[in-house]
């Protein structure tokens, strides 16, 4: 639960911070300064709840680590609900602002669409910048980059260039529980119309940049249990080793772990028997 609650809040401020910039500050700020927004939002709150959650913020990056074989397939639809929620009240909220200022028609509302090119352009467009934002996050966040606290400010930068990207095509999504949120207030009905894209390619992308991951980064680390593990487990290491098909450390263990020394047994001593006087 601790750690929904903080993908809950995590998305709810990068869609507060970043959809807000564009609907309330968009004329003064313009695409730059959006980027720069949705950017910072990430940053903040990786720092901010990201040692509770890993600061997913978005279902196509909860896919994306769960093909990679870095999250648990348990917890890939909780994250994604939690996210969706987070960002619909985020949503709520700022119609809330906008409907304060006497405005009756929010428009766009900041909903993700394609107008001035092809639904190939931007399906390209999305898939392409959602697997290199998964790049980056899978990159950084592995035990061989050694990034450390670093790692926000690189993912951070990264979802500012995206955005300097993408918002001249669509919007710039890679991130579906944006989209969606912003859908469920938007008066122009292309946003439900074209909602399916942008649910899509996100998904699309993170799924190229996991199965690349998974094929390229294999870790090599010892196991607690004595097994080497070619796995790709979370944190680059396996707490437990593989036992009935499962690593504890969240990734699916169908890699062929090796047995290097085998744990054992505990000993039982044979209790002795009284004896009758």
């Amino acid at each position: 639960m601790r750690k929904l609650c903080a993908e809950l809040i995590g998305t709810f401020a990068l869609v507060l911070f970043g959809c807000g910039s564009a609907i309330i500050a968009g004329e003064y700020i313009g695409n730059a300064g959006i980027a720069l927004a949705f950017g910072l939002s990430v940053l903040i709150m990786a720092y901010s709840v990201g040692h509770i959650s890993g600061a997913h913020f978005n279902p196509a990056v909860t896919v994306g680590l769960w093909v990679a074989r870095r999250f648990e397939c348990r917890m890939v639809i909780p994250y994604i609900l939690a996210q969706l929620l987070g960002a619909a009240i985020a949503a709520c909220v700022l119609y809330k602002i906008v409907l304060g200022s006497g405005v009756f028609d929010v428009g766009n509302f900041a909903a993700n669409m394609y107008v001035e090119y092809s639904a190939c352009s931007a399906f390209l467009t999305e898939v392409v910048l959602t697997f290199m934002f998964l790049v980056v996050i899978l990159s950084v966040t592995s035990k061989e980059a050694n990034a450390g606290m670093f790692a926000p400010i690189a993912i951070g930068l990264a979802l500012v260039c995206v955005h300097l990207v993408g918002i001249p095509v669509t919007g710039t999504s890679v991130n579906p529980a944006r989209s969606t949120s912003q859908v469920l207030f938007s008066s122009n009905p292309l946003a439900l119309q074209q909602l399916w894209m942008f649910w899509a390619a996100p998904l699309v992308g993170a799924i190229f940049a996991g199965l690349m991951c998974r094929s390229c980064c294999h870790c090599s680390g010892e196991c607690a249990c004595g097994s080497v593990c070619k796995c790709g487990c979370v944190e680059g290491q396996c707490e437990c080793g593989c036992k009935d098909g499962n690593c504890k450390c969240g990734s699916d263990c169908n890699c062929g772990c090796s047995l290097k020394a085998k744990v054992p047994a505990k000993k039982v001593m044979p209790m002795k028997k009284k004896s009758r006087r």
